[in-house]
């Protein structure tokens, strides 16, 4: 499991994660969230998590936009999945975005990266529900391998920005699941902030691009 997977549970198992939790057993957002077809997303565990697969589900919103955390079993898991392609997001997305979207999906296909989109935006897409709203950014994944054109990459979503009615944010992630914010690599930092699922590690740019992971 990477950051931003789709965990998609077994809907007998949320009824039991539920049950002992009272404040939810009865919410009608929650309660029927997995019987929708609805995934939960992956999470970094805490300390105390050694044992389980940590879970997130961020409400939108109009339901307060708690964050709830769950830990259940790998034998609860039915199926992970990616977050949504920024071509599946770019037919839900407000009018106003969609020609920002579509020089993003110019420039990925350019650069031959995969474009995804996580965040409200994803969320959207992922369930109909309304987890946009004016200030919402656009939360981007671009996969990178040692090939990719970083400097050209991030150049180019510096560029986008500048013309986009909303703030692009985002990171680069590799292969093996470890990303960096794109902002991070286009100020051309030495050293940047490596995110895996497991935790985050400051680390020189450079070992970064080289695909070492982080200590």
């Amino acid at each position: 499991m990477r950051r931003h997977d789709l965990i998609f549970v077994r809907p007998e198992s949320w009824s039991a994660a539920l049950a002992v939790r009272g404040d939810l057993a009865a919410d009608p957002l929650v309660a029927p969230w997995v019987e929708n077809g609805w995934p939960l997303i992956g999470r970094r565990a805490t300390p105390c998590e050694r044992h389980g697969v940590a879970l997130g589900l961020p409400l939108p919103p109009f339901a307060g936009k708690r964050r709830l955390s769950f830990l259940m079993q790998a034998a609860d898991v039915l199926l992970i999945a990616p977050p949504p392609s920024l071509e599946a997001a770019s037919r839900t997305a407000p009018p106003a975005w969609r020609a920002t979207l579509e020089r993003l999906d110019d420039l990925a296909s350019v650069h031959s990266v995969e474009a995804r989109v996580f965040g409200s935006l994803a969320w959207r897409v992922l369930t109909g529900l309304d987890y946009l709203t004016d200030r919402s950014d656009l939360d981007l994944l671009l996969r990178i391998d040692c090939a990719t054109d970083v400097a050209g990459l991030v150049a180019g979503l510096a560029e986008i920005e500048a013309l986009a009615p909303m703030r692009i944010d985002g990171e680069l992630v590799r292969d093996d699941g470890a990303a960096v914010n794109w902002r991070e690599l286009h100020a051309g930092a030495e050293q940047v902030l490596v995110k895996t699922i497991g935790g985050v590690a400051l680390r020189d740019t450079s070992l970064f691009l080289a695909g070492e992971m982080p200590s």
